[in-house]
């Protein structure tokens, strides 16, 4: 649904998602930097880049929200299912299957992945059928996770569709968390240990909430001038306490349900944002520099993981210490570098897609585009501009 003209009319979106894929670029700069995670080695400052998967929790927040905005206003019907589904391969899969072979490449002939080794012919066909939350494979990009979580609740959105438009948005969010914290309740110690995979069911519930807070574009007046950003302040004040007091170890190894008790407070900040208040954040995501970075924040998450790597394995060991100084260097090296090769890939393989909704399209933009460059003629020693050289000349 991206580059619709309903989405173009909800300012800032783009701003917060930049934002997000930028916060988890500097936590990936902060974890393989420093070992021990979750109770990493690094000094306690720098603690506030250790959350990277409220990050991650924040892009399905707002992927629901994104996508519920179109049914929100029409009632909460979605178009056909088989055309949906089309335009959501169409929008994510080439990019993803282009960083996929970046990726393989860089854990192959660079640097691996994971502490599982190199990837293999499994993993090949486990990543490339975005299998990777059912099967477990050695990973060519530890940023791919989410990609197979967000696939998988695309699949059942029309579903949850039906369910909000059929009951209401009380027994949609019932419906999903209901057998989430249920299941949560009923683990050893009261938090189930997390695997590598199975994590959709854990996390739809955001998905979800994000969905419900679309209802803002299509309320009444009286709902979206209602002070969203300070509920999302008052939402999120008890989870942050809960976080001071126990520590950072205690909410990393509790994102079961810290998951699950910060998306009410994303959702309303989202709410706010999609309301134009507060106005300094609005005008602050919409400026220029984070509306670049929203562009092409989707292949930013997609590559920069394996650059990441690469520099701090590969390059920081010749040049700097382990420890802090390999984080600033890391930090000054692999950050404007990812940036930089994420808005190349962008242009290569995300903004086509983006701006076009089949393979016939783009390729008459590209001979668009083609046919639009000028012909530059070289006239001969002594050939006056308005001879039509053309004929004359050798050199055009």
């Amino acid at each position: 649904m991206s580059g619709s003209p309903v989405r173009r009319q909800v300012q800032g979106l783009d701003g917060l998602r930049g934002l997000a894929a930028l916060y988890v670029v500097l936590f990936h700069c902060w974890l393989y930097t420093f070992p021990g995670y979750p109770d990493s080695s690094a000094p306690r400052w720098l603690d506030g880049l250790m959350f990277g998967r409220l990050a991650v929790v924040f892009f399905l927040v707002l992927s629901g929200f994104s996508l519920a905005i179109s049914p929100a206003r029409r009632g909460w019907r979605s178009e056909g299912f088989a055309e949906y589904l089309r335009r959501r391969a169409w929008r994510i899969l080439p990019p993803y299957w282009a960083a996929l072979c970046m990726s393989l490449i860089i854990a192959w002939f660079v640097v691996p992945a994971s502490h599982s080794g190199p990837p293999t012919g499994g993993s090949v066909l486990v990543y490339g059928l975005l299998g990777q939350d059912v099967f477990t494979a050695p990973t060519p990009n530890g940023a791919f996770w989410s990609i197979a979580v967000e696939a998988e609740l695309y699949v059942v959105f029309p579903l949850l569709l039906f369910v909000r438009r059929r009951t209401g948005a009380a027994v949609l969010v019932g419906l999903v968390t209901l057998p989430v914290v249920v299941h949560g309740l009923m683990a050893p110690g009261g938090t189930p240990v997390e695997g590598e995979n199975w994590l959709t069911p854990h996390l739809a519930p955001v998905f979800v909430a994000g969905m419900v807070g679309a209802g803002i574009v299509a309320a009444s007046d009286r709902v979206r001038r209602l002070p969203w950003g300070w509920f999302a302040v008052l939402a999120a004040v008890p989870v942050l306490a809960l976080g001071v007091i126990q520590g950072s170890l205690w909410t990393l190894t509790h994102y079961f349900w810290v998951d699950l008790a910060v998306a009410p407070a994303m959702t309303m900040l989202i709410a706010a944002v999609a309301t134009g208040r507060p106005a300094v954040l609005v005008r602050l995501l919409t400026a220029r520099p984070l509306r670049i970075l929203g562009e092409f924040s989707y292949s930013l998450y997609l590559i920069h993981l394996p650059i990441v790597l690469a520099v701090i394995r590969r390059v920081a060991p010749h040049f700097v210490s382990p420890g802090l100084p390999a984080f600033w260097f890391t930090l000054v090296l692999a950050l404007p570098v990812s940036l930089f090769a994420a808005w190349l890939f962008s242009r290569l393989f995300e903004l086509p897609f983006k701006r076009n909704r089949s393979w016939r399209s783009i390729v008459g933009e590209t001979r668009s585009a083609r046919s639009a460059r000028p012909v530059v003629t070289v006239r001969a020693p002594g050939t006056k501009p308005s001879e039509d050289s053309s004929r004359d000349s050798p050199a055009r």
